[in-house]
């Protein structure tokens, strides 16, 4: 009877190819969602050819001309400078700020690549002393920042940026407040007569755009051939925002004026102890090498006037080194995907907040999953990132990574997470359908500027080429030179770096090391 039984029992299935996990929420498949994961990250990085890598540098090296003539004209930038250069603009959510301030811009329409730089009106370096922050009167990760941290020489500069804390809300004595942001302050002869008095964030971002402009209409007023055209200059809250055309390219520039600190603030000591993701693949003087004060205040009721945001932004780029490649596909596809959903209305959530969460993921999920070689894993990642947010914006929850007792959703009213919630959730119900628009918006974008280009190798670039339209000799150098880098590194990170006071000997970065 046994023998019976097997032979018409159903024999088990030969073994063949594996089955794709199907996400139970959407129906489809997660090779597909990796597919068009893989795909969108390929698109996007395709952009960057030598001829555009050529249109950066020059787009660069105006940035640092321009700032170069502020240095020199109004004399308050530090002489020897150090910025912060961000791959992506600020709506890319590379910064911790107010997402109702960023402006409107469209990658296409408006610009073809974009970036963000910090540059420091204050560097508080190798000062031999504790930082020390005055955060008795806001909340976690903003602080006013006392004079007491900067010398006399400092102080004759920018005292057009600093204001007298009398003690009193501003709603119990409007005179009083009507005089300080005249930009004044007391004797300075000791240190108790500092006590009261702070630098300003509005009063730094004020006098940082109207510098900019200046010197953007002085070098308007001078052009030269083969630098890039100022074709737009534009203020959003503290940014200033450039749109340069180089050549085929419309390069974006988002300026953001901070005060830069070595070292690392005692309200985020916590953080060292803690384990981590990056543990043994970056040193610890790597991750905490220094941070900022961003001019951004609290949402909740914040003092525009003089609270300063902390920004870990130079430990964020060592760190987005260890994230597995995976997990970055899948960061880069939720980032494309939810721009779209974010930006009208924008309802107190940004990009950065998104970053957060890859962090967050990173430091609480085991390594091997995140860079799992199977195929589906970008889009298992993609949709454990979506989740993530959505889960934080229902319960208004998001701890900083760096800061943990900081909840960055606080600010969200009831009506406002709902909304993007349901948003959310159409786009967890579907999300090929929206890689696919993202996908589509890619592609537009990129037809756009091959159209421009076209139109401006037609009809000669105002903005790069000579009218002849010959490539100086020092360009063609420059060219062949990324051209041969290119070629005998490939896969690597290659980098233009220029000094603010010689830009015509720009410096290439290949990973870490410097040539």
């Amino acid at each position: 009877m046994e023998s019976l039984m097997s032979a018409v029992a159903p024999r088990s299935p030969a073994p063949g190819k594996k089955l794709s996990e199907v996400d139970f929420r959407s129906g489809t498949t997660l090779d597909k969602l990796s597919s068009q994961v893989s795909e969108l990250v390929l698109l996007e990085q395709g952009e960057f050819g030598d001829q555009t890598a050529l249109e950066v540098h020059t787009a660069k090296d105006f940035i640092f001309n321009m700032l170069g003539l502020v240095q020199k004209v109004d004399q308050r930038l530090p002489v020897a400078n150090e910025y912060l250069l961000l791959s992506g603009g600020a709506r890319e959510g590379v910064l911790d700020l107010n997402p109702e301030d960023l402006g409107d811009y469209a990658k296409g329409a408006d610009f073809d690549l974009d970036f963000t730089l910090l540059v420091p009106a204050l560097k508080l370096h190798d000062r031999n002393q504790p930082v020390t922050l005055d955060m008795r009167h806001s909340p976690p990760c903003h602080s006013w920042l006392s004079l007491r941290l900067c010398d006399s020489n400092i102080l004759s500069r920018w005292n057009i940026c600093c204001q007298e804390e009398n003690g009193l809300h501003p709603e119990e004595d409007e005179e009083e407040e009507a005089e300080m942001d005249k930009g004044c302050i007391p004797s300075l002869g000791s240190p108790q007569s500092l006590d009261g008095c702070y630098f300003s964030p509005t009063l730094v971002t004020d006098w940082f755009w109207s510098v900019v402009s200046e010197a953007v209409e002085e070098l308007r007023r001078s052009p030269q051939r083969g630098i890039p055209t100022p074709e737009r200059l534009e203020r959003n809250g503290p940014l200033t925002t450039i749109i340069l055309q180089a050549g085929s390219s419309r390069v974006l520039y988002d300026l953001l004026p901070v005060v830069s600190f070595r070292g690392w603030p005692a309200v985020a000591q916590g953080w060292l102890t803690a384990n981590h993701f990056w543990d043994g693949k970056i040193t610890e003087e790597e991750a905490i090498s220094g941070f900022y004060l961003l001019p951004c205040c609290s949402p909740l009721g914040g003092r525009p006037d003089r609270e300063w945001r902390l920004a870990f932004s130079r430990s964020e780029v060592q760190l987005k080194k260890c994230i597995p490649y995976p997990m970055a596909q899948a960061f880069q596809a939720a980032k494309a995907v939810l721009s779209r959903i974010l930006a009208r209305p924008r309802a107190g959530i940004s990009l950065y907040h998104l970053r957060t969460l890859l962090f967050w993921a990173c430091d609480r999920l085991p390594a091997a999953y995140l860079s799992c070689p199977d195929a589906d894993t970008p889009g298992r990642l993609l949709l454990g990132l979506l989740d993530d947010l959505a889960h934080c914006i229902l319960g208004k929850n998001c701890p900083n990574y760096f800061l943990p007792q900081c909840n960055m959703l606080e600010h969200l009213t009831d009506s406002q997470a709902l909304l993007v919630a349901r948003k959310l959730a159409h786009v967890r119900s579907d999300p090929s359908e929206h890689l696919r628009a993202a996908l589509d918006q890619s592609q537009q974008a990129g037809q756009l500027k091959k159209e421009l280009s076209a139109s401006t190798n037609g009809h000669g670039s105002p903005g790069h080429h000579p009218a002849n339209g010959i490539i100086s000799p020092s360009e063609d150098k420059l060219a062949q030179r990324l051209q041969q880098l290119v070629t005998e590194n490939p896969g690597k990170s290659i980098s233009v770096f220029l000094n603010p006071d010689d830009v015509t000997r720009p410096h290439f970065r290949i990973d870490d090391k410097f040539y």
